[in-house]
């Protein structure tokens, strides 16, 4: 009883609850580097006496997705052990680097190095602070909701910077338009990144629920090397894969598609949809999920990014699928499909595996979304230079999320004995 009394005087009285300021300052570096989402207008924006082929537009983002999944793991674990501060701090560097780098080369190989290796690093270190200190600060009951909070500036962030960076190309340029974007997403996160504060060692936040004490009760907190021997954390892995690089798939090409499949010329507009739905699909899929459950969530998101982008493969000038009207639908229910799954993949992770190791066990879970996002987007670009059509992207996809959908029924914590 004593014990119990204590938690809660650190938790109500000795400690000054932090936990909504640090939930918006990591809300403020994910809008800066959701800069990633504008990857079509960018591309779209690539002069023609560049010479670059589509497929060959798609791999600096491609790139940039798979060192940022990467990168999630050494910085989640460097936030869990050195601060979430300083790591960000790193990102906003490392984002604002590579910019300016791109800023200075016309050719793909300049390019995939200031925003695939460089700024593509920075979002990993900057991404991999800014949830796991603010859902410390809640209890079990609320992480959907703000993890979902937290990542939504990642999928907002394209309602401001896809005109904005469409405005800066028309007006500069878009080597000028890197090197704006460079200097101003340094500082802003650079800045936000001060806020970040986890709480102290042994906080209990007010309404956790007792710690299970008998003999048969799962483990609650497991290191790297045990998760990776769980058969969840593979299906995690492999569902995150699907429903991410669906989701990557059709933002990096976004542009494109709507250009070449409804002759609509506001890529940067559709782009701006999504990122509406991306955002906010983050944050209902977060609440939904602390109600209903991740995996029945899971489901749901799974199959309806499937019907989803199956429609989108018959859209076409001329048919009521490819009208404006119908894109906008399409954009804003794909963008929060995919952006539901980067709200649930971090509370499904922190659910199974427990909080202590949560930024590097998350960040091996991450992985899939780069390697997702790395293969088809880049495997978009190849079908449409052989084909001059993306329909068999999109039905490959549709395979995987119907697999994945299948997955999302059969998982289950583990139940690992103590």
């Amino acid at each position: 009883m004593s014990e119990k009394i204590s938690k809660v005087s650190l938790s109500s009285s000795t400690v000054k609850n932090r936990g909504w300021v640090v939930v918006f300052a990591g809300l403020g570096i994910n809008l800066a580097l959701g800069v990633l989402y504008t990857w079509s207008v960018v591309s779209k924006g690539i002069p023609d006496v560049w010479g670059w082929s589509e497929a060959a537009k798609s791999l600096p983002y491609s790139v940039a997705c798979l060192v940022f999944s990467l990168v999630m793991v050494p910085a989640g674990r460097m936030q869990d052990r050195i601060g979430p501060r300083t790591v960000a701090s790193i990102g906003g560097l490392l984002v604002g680097i590579g910019l300016l780098t791109a800023s200075q080369t016309t050719t793909t190989l300049g390019f995939i190095f200031g925003f695939g290796l460089l700024a593509g690093a920075g979002i990993g270190f900057g991404y991999a602070s800014a949830t796991p200190p603010a859902v410390k600060w809640f209890s079990s009951a609320r992480t959907g909701l703000i993890a979902g909070i937290v990542v939504s500036g990642f999928g907002l962030a394209s309602v401001y910077v896809a005109p904005l960076v469409k405005a800066l190309i028309r007006a500069y340029g878009l080597s000028a338009t890197m090197m704006i974007l460079g200097v101003g997403f340094l500082i802003i996160v650079i800045g936000f990144a001060q806020f970040l504060q986890p709480p102290p060692r042994g906080y209990i936040p007010a309404g956790t629920p007792p710690v299970p004490t008998h003999k048969n009760a799962a483990k609650m907190e497991y290191t790297p090397k045990e998760m990776l021997k769980t058969w969840q954390f593979y299906a995690l892995w492999f569902m995150y894969a699907c429903g991410a690089g669906a989701g990557l798939m059709i933002i990096s090409k976004l542009a494109k598609i709507a250009e070449i499949q409804s002759g609509v010329s506001l890529g940067f507009v559709l782009v701006a949809i999504l990122a509406v739905g991306n955002g906010a699909g983050r944050i209902v899929a977060g609440i939904l999920s602390d109600r209903i459950g991740r995996k029945t969530t899971l489901f749901i998101c799974f199959v309806l990014q499937a019907l989803i982008i199956f429609l989108l493969s018959q859209a076409e000038a001329g048919n009521i699928l490819g009208s404006s009207l119908v894109l906008g639908i399409f954009s804003a229910l794909i963008g929060a499909n995919y952006g539901a799954n980067l709200a649930l993949f971090p509370s499904i992770t922190k659910d199974y595996y427990g909080m202590r190791n949560f930024g590097v066990n998350y960040g091996l879970v991450f992985t899939s979304w780069g390697l997702g996002g790395f293969t088809l987007s880049l495997f978009a670009g190849q079908v449409y230079d052989k084909t001059q059509t993306f329909t068999f992207a999109y039905y490959c996809s549709v395979v995987l999320l119907i697999a994945a959908a299948l997955m999302a029924l059969y998982i289950k914590p583990v139940q690992q004995k103590l």
